[in-house]
């Protein structure tokens, strides 16, 4: 049995499917009928929406099995997310990377096993609307172009809940998913005695640019803030847009000097944007920082509150240093 590699998006991936807050949730008729479908029109016994979380496999949606999750290490799925089009294993025993593999020796016994994998709008693949038979059997064009159309189906109910957690405009998470994403990540620092620090930013004087260049000149400002962050934070650090000019960061394994140095680091990529873009006004940022200490944040919700307050700190400072120069 060959254990299935890991996507080079991996972080991301895991951080877009957990920011989606879909993992162990409730049945939904939108996926069920999509198994339903897929379980009629196919004549298969099983069929599933499976989700690859770090560890497992979980199904969001699942008709003719018992189980609700799998090792992710014997994983059909966790192969399929490697690719961007259908995995179709006609005979499981006849296949090196499956022969030996625990769900085809023993219970539910598969034999094929076809996959076509779930991409949301930011590209990362996480999971599959999977067929799966106790025979051997194979797909000719027309079923694979089905099996296509059922997982775009999948994928557009996928998007929607992305879309709850997503901020359309920067595709950074929204309040609600860097919230529940950053909450995780904190827990798992409490757990495992890691640092961690929370960075809150403010853009300065941006009425002035929606007032003075206009709200879609406001928008592409916003949107280069983005990416600013997108390139210079690493993968692990979780990055949201809270609405309006407030964006945060929460930067795992991090503390004191190292948020220091993240810091001066976007002020020089920001510098050499404002430099490159020549579009008559700077992009330019107010920024507060809070350390995470478990004695004194039991939630997010206190880091973020902190942060925002030394951000605003931080902002008055520079408005009294600019009216001081003027003077």
């Amino acid at each position: 049995m060959l254990i299935p590699p890991k996507p080079a998006n991996e972080s991301a991936r895991i951080e877009t499917l957990r920011s989606l807050k879909i993992l162990d949730t409730a049945p939904e008729e939108r996926f069920d009928r999509l198994t339903r479908l897929a379980k009629r029109l196919f004549g298969v016994p099983i069929a599933l929406v499976s989700l690859v979380d770090e560890n497992r496999q979980w199904f969001k949606s699942c008709v003719g099995l018992e189980a609700t999750e799998t090792p992710r290490d014997v994983s059909f799925c966790a192969h399929a997310i490697a690719q961007d089009d259908i995995l179709l294993i006609p005979d499981a025993r006849a296949d090196e990377r499956f022969h030996d593999n625990p769900l085809v020796v023993d219970e539910p016994g598969i034999r094929f096993y076809a996959g076509c994998p779930l991409t949301v709008p930011n590209g990362s693949k996480l999971g599959t609307l999977c067929l799966i038979d106790v025979r051997p059997r194979e797909l000719d064009d027309e079923d694979r172009a089905l099996l296509r159309d059922l997982a775009c189906m999948a994928e557009q109910e996928l998007a929607a809940v992305q879309l709850a957690t997503m901020d359309e405009l920067t595709l950074l998470s929204n309040r609600r998913g860097f919230e529940a994403l950053a909450q995780h990540a904190l827990n798992v620092c409490r757990r495992l005695e890691r640092q961690a620090s929370l960075l809150f930013f403010d853009l300065n004087d941006f009425k002035q640019i929606n007032d003075t260049y206009g709200h879609a000149e406001g928008d592409r400002a916003l949107a280069t803030f983005a990416e600013v962050l997108r390139s210079e934070l690493r993968d692990s650090d979780v990055i949201g847009r809270l609405g309006g000019d407030e964006f945060v960061a929460l930067l795992t394994d991090a503390q004191g000097t190292h948020t220091e140095d993240v810091v001066a680091r976007l002020h020089r990529a920001l510098t050499a944007r404002n430099r490159a873009a020549e579009r008559g006004y700077d992009i330019r940022f107010s920024v507060g920082h809070t350390d995470f200490d478990p004695a004194r944040h039991a939630s997010i919700a206190d880091l973020l509150a902190s942060s925002d307050s030394r951000m605003y700190a931080h902002k008055q400072s520079l408005k009294s240093a600019a009216r001081g120069a003027r003077h």
